[in-house]
């Protein structure tokens, strides 16, 4: 992210959920905050959401799952990134997450988790916060 592009989100949804009211109103309030949002679309792999990742340069991956497979999906997207040269994009996580599943994601890597209800303006301030971050690591 520099002062001459705006920051680049990448809004995904792996698994096999079909509920997307959610990740498109945050999609939205993303935009009107100035962003880039890019939509990966719904049941899409962690491979593919890595991929999209790279090829697009986003600053934050936003992830959303209502139906479960997130413990599945997630190890996988990190791994990916593990492996090639987005291992610092921050992941944030939007949906239906039980509390035993939000400890061991925020242990993973997770920087932030934003269950149903969640303020719009929260999610906004805290991608520019990952952004803002990553582009000082960038940077150092």
């Amino acid at each position: 992210m520099s002062e001459s592009r705006p920051i680049r989100v990448l809004l995904a949804k792996p698994g096999l959920d079909g509920h997307n009211r959610g990740i498109n109103l945050v999609g939205k309030a993303l935009r009107d905050a100035g962003m880039e949002v890019l939509y990966g679309g719904m049941r899409v792999t962690p491979e593919q959401v890595v991929e999209m990742a790279l090829q697009e340069d986003v600053d934050v991956i936003g992830l959303s799952v209502f139906s479960g497979g997130l413990m599945t999906a997630v190890p996988k997207i990190f791994k990916a990134l593990q492996e090639s040269e987005a291992r610092d994009i921050p992941v944030i996580v939007g949906g239906i997450v039980p509390p035993m599943d939000e400890r061991e994601l925020l242990q993973m890597g997770i920087a932030r988790i934003f269950g149903p209800g969640s303020d719009l303006d929260d999610i906004v301030e805290c991608v520019r916060e990952l952004a803002r971050g990553r582009a000082k690591r960038e940077t150092a």
